[in-house]
């Protein structure tokens, strides 16, 4: 079983012993949101499933989300009916990848946690390293796959709200880690949200620092170092994940998973549900 990441050979050797397993492709393009698709019918891998942030990873205007912000988690029961459309079922280990650093795949390996299922894993390098190994790869739209059924089982990474961070601000139980790019956690830019700023207390650490110069993330002992270097001391456990709206914060909770941390939360509404009511505080520099 793959829990964290899933080298290019590793899923080779899965797919060559017909290990029962499913790949999504999760790619997107926050600018442009249809791309997400027409980069999947241009080349995916063969056999992977398209998984959409915007339709099947999200919840937007529905009355049921179970967070705020501009990329609203659907409910866990919604969760496991799409994931029951694919033909994904339980007995499967998942791979999840994307073309974009590993930005938007998070996004499922977390959500497939907190349905308590634990045997899934980010292809590392994403589908570039896939092609630089000469796995297979396919164009257009694939066959469906036949409806199969996914049993919901206790959630095994956390879910944080807006009313517990706010709760807790300041307080020594719990660490905010920002996700974003500097200037955006400064309040230098904001091109999407509302306010520019961030959650008073938060620490920095964009999500692009996990990965190496060949798009794999770092070795677990160098994210070790910086992830204790940016903590400086404070208990790992009580890290809370979150950046503009819950998606990219994922790769950090992942990369504190290689690096031996245990599970950490995620507020998954982030930047935008936060400032998304003027009462609550906002720090900028």
């Amino acid at each position: 079983m793959y829990t964290t990441l899933i080298s290019a050979a590793q899923l080779q050797a899965l797919q060559a012993t017909h290990t029962p397993l499913m790949v999504f492709d999760c790619s997107f393009d926050l600018m442009q949101p249809p791309a997400g698709l027409q980069h999947y019918r241009d080349v995916h891998l063969a056999g992977a499933v398209h998984a959409d942030l915007d339709t099947a990873l999200s919840a937007k205007g529905s009355a049921d989300a179970a967070s705020g912000g501009r990329h609203p988690l659907p409910s866990r029961e919604k969760f496991a009916a799409w994931l029951g459309r694919t033909g994904f079922s339980n007995a499967l280990q998942a791979v999840v990848y994307d073309r974009n650093g590993a930005n938007y795949c998070g996004r499922l390996w977390w959500m497939l946690k907190w349905a308590g299922h634990e045997a899934v894993a980010v292809l590392d390098g994403g589908l570039q390293a896939w092609q630089a190994a000469g796995g297979a790869v396919r164009a257009g739209d694939e066959a469906p796959r036949a409806p199969a059924t996914f049993a919901l089982g206790a959630p095994l990474r956390q879910l944080v709200t807006t009313d517990t961070v706010l709760q807790k601000l300041g307080r020594a139980d719990q660490t905010l880690v920002d996700a974003r790019a500097a200037p955006r956690f400064r309040g230098e830019v904001e091109p999407l949200d509302p306010v520019a700023g961030h959650i008073p207390g938060a620490l920095n650490r964009p999500f692009s620092l996990n990965l190496d110069a060949n798009g794999q993330f770092k070795s677990p002992a160098a994210l070790k170092t910086e992830f204790a270097a940016l903590l400086g001391g404070r208990d790992a456990a009580s890290v809370v994940h979150h950046c503009g709206s819950g998606v990219s914060a994922v790769p950090n909770v992942l990369a504190m998973e290689i690096a031996g941390f245990g599970p950490t939360g995620l507020y998954a509404g982030s930047w935008s549900e936060w400032c998304s009511n003027p009462s609550r505080p906002a720090a900028q520099g």
